[in-house]
């Protein structure tokens, strides 16, 4: 019910992914966040044909489900086709061999990607993990800094690989500082509960599941502390950007729209986004708190020079991704963004 956060990628993937790109030649699209220039003209009208998007069930990406629900890709002239993936290398893939023309993922997955030579861009920023993503300790333990020496149960290559390494960093340790205790996001916390770890990280639905179980427990230390550090993006291969800007531009304001519908009736459109990942209208509540979507105006903030995200968490993520070995190579984060197509929709 939740987005696929585990990482899974072998040997042989980025071997394929690296094939692929090189096979790309006679396209100008050999470097990422430069298929189109901020200043630009993009056109206001959508091209002709299907802009193909790959997605997965996760609730920040359930804005393109209200959208499709409520035909508002259609309302702003653009006919869009969203195929649902249950793995990261799943879309990864997709994505790759060209069967999608944009996707949405990981901040950290987009510089992955870009880092193994996938010519893409970031041109939305979608959501964060506010509180769906945290460190969960018992009364015991009263901060960060008294995680030194404690065995703590997290998934090793995921999200909460990041968030754990970052906020040990924001408070004097490092990854060295902790037992590491590989488990899976979905037993963590029951690791935890039955003390067969002092500390876990994970996310929701497993962090209410632990604290309905035991109320003295509590929330150490949430995504929340760096917005945008456990964050989704939408990203487009480069030849799309230059041979279909009408689309991209299209899509990005059907967000936008979706966004409004959310705000008018957010019970109404969870139990479309609810629906749309396998759940019962109403089961996911708590997580959807733990949830916080970017509209047009905030992304027009921060996804340019001065914003938050683009300033500071793009070099957090890939400082941590890095560490936790997510992010194999240099990759100039940065210099995936492009706001132009934000830019264009605001106006």
């Amino acid at each position: 019910m939740t987005r696929s956060k585990k990482w899974a990628w072998l040997v042989a993937m980025i071997a394929a992914l690296a094939l692929v790109v090189a096979g790309c030649g006679g396209d100008d699209d050999s470097s990422s966040g430069d298929a189109t220039d901020t200043t630009a003209a993009i056109p206001t009208t959508a091209e002709a044909g299907t802009f193909q998007m790959g997605i997965e069930p996760w609730l920040g990406y359930g804005l393109w489900r209200v959208a499709e629900d409520k035909d508002l890709f259609a309302a702003n002239g653009v006919d869009a086709k969203i195929t649902n993936f249950n793995t990261d290398d799943e879309i990864n893939a997709a994505l790759a061999s060209k069967k999608l023309d944009g996707a949405n993922i990981a901040t950290h997955t987009a510089m992955r990607l870009a880092a193994a030579g996938l010519p893409i861009t970031i041109v939305l920023l979608l959501d964060q993990s506010t509180t769906a993503d945290a460190i969960l300790a018992p009364s015991s333990v009263a901060t960060v800094a008294d995680l030194k020496g404690k065995k703590i149960a997290y998934e090793e290559g995921t999200t909460s690989d990041i968030l754990l390494r970052y906020a040990l960093s924001e408070n004097g340790l490092t990854i060295d500082d902790v037992t590491k205790v590989p488990t899976p996001a979905s037993d963590a916390g029951v690791a935890a509960l039955a003390k067969r770890v002092d500390v876990a990280v994970t996310y929701e639905p497993y962090l209410t599941t632990a604290l309905q179980k035991d109320s003295t427990w509590k929330l150490l230390f949430t995504a929340g502390e760096n917005p945008g550090l456990i964050s989704d993006v939408f990203v487009v291969r480069n030849e799309v950007l230059e041979e279909r800007p009408g689309q991209v531009l299209a899509l990005i304001k059907s967000w936008q729209s979706a966004y409004d519908e959310y705000q008018k009736d957010p019970t109404a459109a969870q139990a479309i986004i609810e629906t749309s990942v396998g759940a019962k209208p109403g089961d996911l509540k708590t997580a959807f708190d733990g949830v916080k979507f970017y509209n047009l105006a905030e992304n027009a903030t921060e996804i340019v020079p001065g914003g938050t995200y683009f300033d500071t968490t793009l070099a957090d993520v890939k400082t941590f991704a890095t560490e936790a070995g997510l992010i194999e190579g240099d990759i100039d984060a940065q210099g995936l963004v492009n706001p132009a197509f934000v830019q264009a929709a605001n106006k």
